[in-house]
């Protein structure tokens, strides 16, 4: 299995969420400006769509879009996989809610509005945070267990300070405990990124 990234982009959520569950793949970076692969493919090539993360299996086939990734991933795990019913169902909320109210929004502030427009975009993602950080009634977003809603949120929390954006306090002890797991450690190290505390 191969998964291709962008260093820092959405694609570290999956990069994260296959190390913890403990799947044996390989990474390859695709530059953001050029489209090529670090082997010098151009990547439309391996994904039509081109824009990361896609996961190529063994056998050819590949998956693309966060959401379905992340819960292919959690699927794959006894650590990561939700009871069946509400629980997975919560986690698609979740899920859907990051990728369609934060991670859109902030590739419009990175790249499509103007300056004018920056303010209104910045401060809509930023009343996301803010619901979220009510929701954070345990240690995770879910609850008391780490879930791959988590690894999406924390790259979410990256995006926010490189945008120099202010999220809640709650968000710090949350980013400490994410930041502590092995596998997030493993993902950073690998796509040579450093924690959010650094």
């Amino acid at each position: 299995m191969k998964l291709y990234y962008f260093a820092d982009g959405c694609s570290l959520a999956t990069h994260i969420a296959l190390r913890e569950a403990g799947m044996k793949f390989e990474i390859e970076e695709v530059d953001v400006q050029t489209r090529l692969t670090k082997s010098g493919r151009p990547f439309p090539e391996i994904n039509a769509k081109g824009y990361v993360p896609a996961l190529v299996f063994d056998d050819g086939s590949m998956l693309t879009e966060n959401v379905a990734l992340l819960d292919w991933a959690a699927q794959q795990s006894d650590a990561l996989r939700p009871g069946n019913g509400m629980p997975r169902t919560r986690q698609i909320e979740a899920l859907t809610f990051i990728s369609t109210e934060m991670h859109r929004p902030f590739l419009f502030l990175f790249f499509f509005v103007g300056e004018a427009e920056k303010p209104a975009v910045g401060g809509m993602i930023a009343g996301r945070f803010a619901h979220l950080a009510g929701c954070l009634a345990g240690d995770y977003l879910l609850g008391d267990y780490f879930s791959v809603a988590d690894a999406f949120l924390y790259v979410m929390l990256r995006w926010a300070k490189m945008s120099k954006m202010e999220v809640s306090d709650r968000f710090a002890p949350y980013v400490q405990r994410i930041e502590a797991r092995p596998a997030v450690q493993a993902a950073l190290r690998a796509e040579g990124l450093k924690a959010l505390g650094n």
